[in-house]
């Protein structure tokens, strides 16, 4: 289990895939509103022009000194739904981030988002 107070620490770290291959630098972690529990990253990838965050599950994920490891392969990532670097995630857009990794999809009981940033 990861904990949640530690997540700041991992801003600004590199994020690999499972065979190390680089994906981009860790820009912010999304807990789950119901558990609060870390449940997403975005990661910042793409030319420093053109940057953009793309999101990746935290499932089985591996910390270690100054990198981060997520259990999907960086192909899978970098097709992932993504929003640009000063802009938020829409309430509307969270469900097509849990189909793309094949995730189920709940949001609260009175409809509020999964996600929450932190």
């Amino acid at each position: 289990m990861i904990h949640a107070a530690n997540i700041r620490e991992w801003r600004n770290h590199g994020v690999v895939d499972p065979k190390g291959h680089k994906i981009g630098v860790l820009e912010a972690v999304y807990v789950d509103t119901g558990t609060d529990e870390p449940k997403m990253a975005t990661v910042r990838t793409g030319l420093p022009t053109r940057h953009r965050l793309v999101f990746v599950p935290l499932d089985d994920v591996i910390l270690g000194p100054g990198y981060v490891k997520v259990s999907h392969a960086k192909a899978l990532v970098k097709k992932a739904p993504s929003v640009g670097m000063d802009d938020i995630l829409p309430a509307e857009a969270e469900e097509a981030i849990f189909q793309h990794y094949g995730l189920a999809y709940q949001t609260g009981t009175a409809g509020e988002r999964q996600l929450a940033r932190r």
